[in-house]
């Protein structure tokens, strides 16, 4: 039977100490404070917001909330985080995605003062990731490394393939287990005889974006297994990318969908808001 890693559990665990060292800071006068923008009424984002906002209130950090019509144009925008970006009581300025169209959202997320994108999107925080300097790293990829790390799997010499290559997961998961001295391997949808390289990884991380697509054959026996994706099935339930019932009695470890990653995401998102504090006083 594999180790089901329970990234609700280990989520709460970080959020905890993250809530210990606010309360600390607060001792010494300094309060945080997150400004969530959101754009449109999409559902899901929604949801993800108002998960936001709770974790904020739990921890102890402020949130400032931008409700924004559709209709909002991307000059209002802008303004919106210019005026943010000099705020001295606004640590952390997050864009919720997707945005409506017409809206761009390069331009948008490279607006963002790189020392308050506690999203770890901008370039310059891109940039610093690759190069090993400080910055704020994209939080699902982060939450990754934790739970591995909090999990007691050793990254270092191990083969590691991460499937997908967006700017959000993908690519900072390679540099990220590469800073652990994983052996890394970015597979993708060109990637050719794509089941004989996943097939070599002690630690699989499947970011692909398409429902139950690593099935059991991709999967060496004894492997970790990170499930990135979220979907709803044609039941309506939520699944990840990896068919877990197919692949689960293989691994060593492996996450769940739901209750695996996304809990982390908040949980970094949290934490860099925290980190926020420093890196803007240093």
């Amino acid at each position: 039977m594999p180790t089901i890693i329970d990234g609700k559990a280990i989520s709460t665990q970080i959020k905890d100490e993250l809530k210990e060292q606010v309360a600390k800071m607060k001792e010494q006068g300094i309060t945080l404070c997150l400004a969530v923008i959101q754009v449109g009424a999409d559902p899901a984002s929604c949801v993800y917001v108002r998960n936001k906002k709770k974790a904020c209130e739990y921890i102890g950090i402020e949130s400032l909330s931008y409700e924004l019509p559709e209709e909002t144009t991307q000059e209002e925008l802008l303004g919106i985080i210019k005026e943010l970006n000099s705020r001295k009581d606004v640590n952390g300025i997050l864009v919720q995605l997707p945005l409506p169209k017409g809206l761009d959202e390069e331009k948008i997320l490279d607006a963002i003062d790189p020392l308050k994108d506690v999203d770890g999107f901008h370039p310059m925080n891109v940039g610093n990731l690759s190069i090993g300097r400080k910055g704020f790293v994209s939080c699902t990829p982060a939450g990754v490394i934790q739970l591995l790390k909090r999990s007691g799997i050793e990254i270092e010499g191990k083969e590691c393939v991460v499937v997908g290559r967006s700017n959000i997961v993908g690519k900072p998961m390679s540099m990220l287990l590469l800073r652990e001295n994983g052996t890394v391997t970015t597979a993708h949808s060109r990637t050719k005889n794509l089941k004989e390289v996943t097939k070599r990884a002690d630690i699989l991380v499947a970011a692909v974006g398409k429902p139950r697509m690593i099935t059991a054959d991709y999967v060496k026996e004894g492997a970790v297994v990170i499930d990135v994706g979220i979907h709803r099935n044609e039941d309506n339930k939520l699944c990840g990318d990896v068919d877990y019932e197919s692949v689960a009695p293989k691994c060593q470890a492996i996450t769940p969908v739901p209750g695996g990653v996304g809990p982390m995401t908040i949980a970094m998102l949290m934490k860099n808001c925290v980190e926020s504090y420093s890196l803007q006083n240093q």
